[in-house]
């Protein structure tokens, strides 16, 4: 399996991926909300606020992690967050998802960001260092309808200490239905 970065060109493989692992775990509407989502931060955002992480083996597309900058009004670090991640329905449990953000989180690393967040489920994200985070260490950008799924991780090193300010998302984001 490579890692790469390279999206430029794939953008219509990498939202059919995310909407079939959506529709085939979550149903159809639900795919095609999320499908629409990666279409949207793929076309509206701005470069040095999106990093788009591909698992691929033998030219075929295995999976794709979306990682979005998250701003916290009063806090210098940066942050960002991980929507969506994605495996291939028929490439799911083999640890994909695992190594591509294993990868993911180390190069954003390398790239300066200070921490990464996810809202998704605290047991599969655990598994690669993300761990609960409360309203008063990490302000989300809308209300939450899951708060146990708020998590994420310090890339430094040291202890996540609570994020500074109102925090904002990208555009694609900024709907409460994602929330």
């Amino acid at each position: 399996m490579q890692f790469s970065d390279a999206f430029k060109d794939r953008e219509r493989q990498i939202a059919d991926l995310v909407t079939a692992s959506f529709t085939a775990s979550e149903g159809a509407g639900e795919g095609a909300l999320v499908g629409g989502l990666v279409r949207s931060q793929m076309a509206s955002t701005p470069p040095q606020d999106l990093h788009i992480f591909l698992a691929e083996e033998d030219g075929a597309l295995l999976g794709v992690a979306v990682f979005t900058r998250l701003r916290y009004a009063a806090d210098p670090r940066r942050v960002f967050l991980l929507s969506p991640l994605a495996v291939a329905t028929d490439r799911q449990g083999e640890g994909i998802g695992q190594a591509l953000l294993q990868h993911a989180l180390g190069v954003l690393h390398k790239n300066g960001v200070h921490v990464a967040m996810t809202y998704g489920n605290p047991a599969f994200y655990g598994k690669v260092g993300f761990v609960p985070l409360s309203e008063s260490t990490a302000a989300a950008p809308l209300p939450l309808s899951h708060p146990e799924g708020w998590i994420g991780q310090s890339l430094t090193g040291a202890a996540l200490t609570p994020l500074r300010g109102p925090c904002t998302c990208v555009p694609a984001l900024n709907d409460p239905r994602f929330w």
